[in-house]
């Protein structure tokens, strides 16, 4: 294992371990992964549940759906979802006070799932990426690490900071920023950074592929100055890509999705400077780095970029961007969410 780590069994290992059914927690995309990887491993599963709010008699994978209170026995719970809304982040701690709780980590694109073999396969590039992060960093990617592979939600408690000591520690935004925020939703990281920036700024550049969301953005930013609105996708280059258009946070990249404009980074910035760069595009991190090549290296700009959506984004985004540019200085922050989601590298 590796020198950092604590955990010595992974959530999978410790599931069949223990010779107990499982009770899958959620019904989406995760929890099919979660089935899938069950199943594989043979493990048996009892059921399937969520929120009392939510159960409604609903299949999913061929059970019907059942509040918690109605399964019988000694089980162990998987949460199968993500959520940051406090009161459910909360409600899964609780469960941890009577009934066996882990998080069997999946990943929300690829099929990379975080086990022994994973880091087994990946020790050389984890163990590099850990090597360029400040103390507080390693403690935290160490940390992500341990959750991610082990599944306990102690874990999580341990890491977790808030946006705050991010932006305030790290970023530190001017009032000349000029910000691109690549996956921008419905304008929600726009008013973050302009919270952050208090209000003052050189310019704002804000992508979002998906139609609908993007409607919303246009809409935000109507009455926000010296800031464009762009339905794009952001990748390696200008190209067409298909794109699922989901109206909601996980429009990524499809075979069978809509074509969609995608823009390079380098193609944008071409003709002026970009201090700081918001990147959440789903999965399509290390593409869009690719297209931002150039500009990374011309103007070192400051770097906020979600590491969660692939397994291996944890150690392969960093060193991606440390060969780009070296003289950046990595830092790594978990702000609250359930699982390891709002995991983020911060680059300065």
């Amino acid at each position: 294992m590796l020198p950092f780590m604590s955990e010595k069994l992974s959530s999978w290992e410790k599931i069949e371990s223990s010779g107990k059914s499982v009770v899958i927690y959620g019904m989406g995309n995760g929890a099919d992964k979660v089935v899938d990887e069950l199943l594989r491993l043979s493990i048996p599963i009892l059921g399937v549940t969520a929120s009392d709010d939510f159960v409604r008699g609903q299949q999913f994978r061929g059970f019907t759906v059942k509040k918690l209170s109605e399964f019988q026995g000694d089980f162990i719970i998987a949460i199968a979802f993500a959520s940051s809304i406090p009161d459910v982040m909360n409600h899964i701690f609780d469960l941890c006070r009577s009934y066996r709780v882990l998080v069997p980590c999946v990943p929300v694109f690829g099929n990379e799932i975080f086990n022994r073999d994973f880091i087994t396969i990946h020790e050389k590039e984890l163990c590099e990426a850990y090597d360029l992060f400040d103390e507080t960093s390693k403690e935290i990617f160490a940390g992500c690490v341990d959750f991610m592979f082990g599944g306990e939600l102690d874990a999580l408690k341990r890491i977790t900071s808030d946006k705050d000591e991010a932006f305030y520690n790290i970023l530190k935004l001017s009032s000349d920023e000029s910000y691109l925020d690549a996956g921008a939703y419905k304008g929600d990281t726009v008013e973050e950074f302009l919270h952050y920036c208090g209000g003052e700024y050189s310019f704002i550049t804000a992508l979002e592929p998906d139609r609908r969301t993007f409607r919303k953005l246009e809409a935000y930013l109507a009455d926000i100055p010296r800031s464009t609105a762009l339905m794009n996708a952001v990748y390696s280059e200008n190209t067409t890509l298909r794109f699922s258009n989901k109206a909601g946070r996980q429009s990524a990249i499809s075979q069978n999705g809509t074509e969609t404009s995608a823009v390079c980074i380098d193609h944008l910035f071409r003709d002026k400077r970009v201090t700081y760069i918001k990147m959440d595009v789903e999965g399509a991190e290390k593409d869009a780095i690719n297209g931002a090549v150039n500009t990374l290296k011309k103007y070192k700009p400051k770097l906020d970029i979600a590491l969660y959506h692939r397994s291996e984004d944890i150690f392969s985004i960093p060193l991606q961007l440390k060969k780009i540019n070296p003289d950046y200085k990595f830092h790594i922050r978990r702000h609250p969410y359930i699982p390891c989601w709002d995991m983020n590298l911060y680059c300065v």
